[in-house]
């Protein structure tokens, strides 16, 4: 006979997702705001961690005569620590430890703050180290690319590439706050700019047929970068991924569905396979040319809606192909099929590929075809 005992409880999370423009302006009371919302009554201790590729060389002098106008709420723990973002960081666990060990030395508590401006390799693997530390302290995320203010910055994951595979390491712990400051976009690379809308396209495709039309619509103002017309897509992305999360039952992803990672299993392939020549945004909407074909090609959708789909994403100056999608090992197998088995150990052992069934409107499959997946290869390869 055995003895049990059965524990159930729920923990509620409440994080905003604000949107603002120039937060260190001394003006702009945003952050502070942010750092009080508990009504705590006393300074905060703080640090920054500063993405060293941002494009904007007084940003650190920003940041700390923002802190001496707010002294009285901030107080500045450390000089802002300025890090290597993209690959480099995303691939290197000694970050994780070597950060630790640094928020140790400088006492940092639970109820302290980490705020992290970067790029979503950045507020990864800060976010990572955060998470760790006491069983996770307070960080604050603002991030710097479109990628991260409509999708990844926003939501509850953190984590880092392992061993060749996409987020091995990493944990799912909701910041205390996010921030998306859109004038830190001014300055992005055609990649991290047009990149980051390969997201909103996506949620649009499986889950708002009218955020589709609305972003076909807005694509001559976001090619000529109008802040006003590309904060409206950036918001309604992220306001559907974080509908998924507060909304679709699973937000720490306990299930092996992943209902919002449309194109996702490619991408996550393409991006080891090229060794990161391709960044997440344009692998992912490679992933979703080459998932739109083969949902055409299983009759889910019209061929008319696939080509629309493609039309919106070469309209963005996004790619449909790449030669990766047809490298092969030395037994000639297709490298991009260990991307569905790489994804399936991901998800918890059951293959789940998201599917449109129209614009607007999606399915979960669990097996993939990977003579129609040549196919589809062979399709976009010829429209390239």
């Amino acid at each position: 006979m055995s003895n049990i005992i059965n524990t159930s409880f729920a923990v509620e999370y409440n994080y905003p997702t604000i949107f603002t423009t120039r937060v260190f302006d001394t003006e702009n009371e945003t952050l502070v705001t942010t750092l009080e919302r508990l009504n705590e009554g006393r300074r905060h201790r703080v640090v920054f961690y500063a993405d060293a590729a941002l494009a904007m060389p007084e940003l650190i002098g920003q940041i700390n005569a923002y802190c001496i106008a707010h002294s009285d709420v901030i107080n500045l723990a450390a000089p802002v620590k300025v890090v290597s973002g993209g690959f480099e960081i995303k691939n290197d666990p000694e970050f994780i430890i070597s950060t630790l060990k640094e928020l140790g030395e400088l006492h940092i508590d639970r109820q302290s703050f980490v705020v992290v401006i970067g790029g979503g390799s950045v507020i990864d693997a800060v976010g990572l180290a955060v998470a760790l530390l006491h069983r996770g302290a307070r960080l604050i995320r603002i991030p710097t690319t479109v990628l991260g203010q409509d999708d990844a910055g926003v939501g509850v994951k953190n984590g880092i590439d392992f061993n060749g595979q996409k987020n091995f390491m990493g944990c799912f712990a909701p910041p205390f706050a996010v921030i998306n400051d859109l004038a830190l976009l001014v300055t992005l690379g055609d990649e991290d700019w047009f990149g980051g809308f390969a997201e909103a396209v996506k949620v649009s495709i499986i889950r708002d047929g009218s955020f589709f039309e609305q972003i076909e619509q807005a694509v001559p103002d976001l090619c000529e970068r109008n802040l006003t017309v590309a904060e409206k897509i950036i918001y309604r992305s992220a306001e559907l991924h974080l509908r998924q999360i507060s909304k679709g039952g699973d937000p720490f992803e306990f299930g092996s569905a992943r209902p919002l990672d449309f194109g996702h299993w490619a991408a996550h392939r393409l991006e080891v396979i090229s060794n990161h020549e391709l960044g997440h945004g344009y692998a992912v909407s490679i992933g979703i040319a080459l998932d739109s074909i083969y949902a055409q090609k299983q009759g889910l959708i019209t061929e008319q809606e696939s080509r629309r789909i493609l039309a919106l994403l070469s309209s963005l100056r996004l790619p449909i192909y790449s030669k990766w999608l047809e490298a092969r090992d030395e037994g000639g197998m297709l490298l991009l099929i260990k991307g569905a088995e790489d994804f399936r150990e991901h998800l918890g052992g059951q293959l789940n590929i998201t599917l449109p069934t129209s614009i607007g409107t999606a399915i979960e499959v669990h097996e993939l075809d990977y003579v129609l997946v040549e196919e589809c290869i062979k399709c976009l390869a010829s429209q390239f």
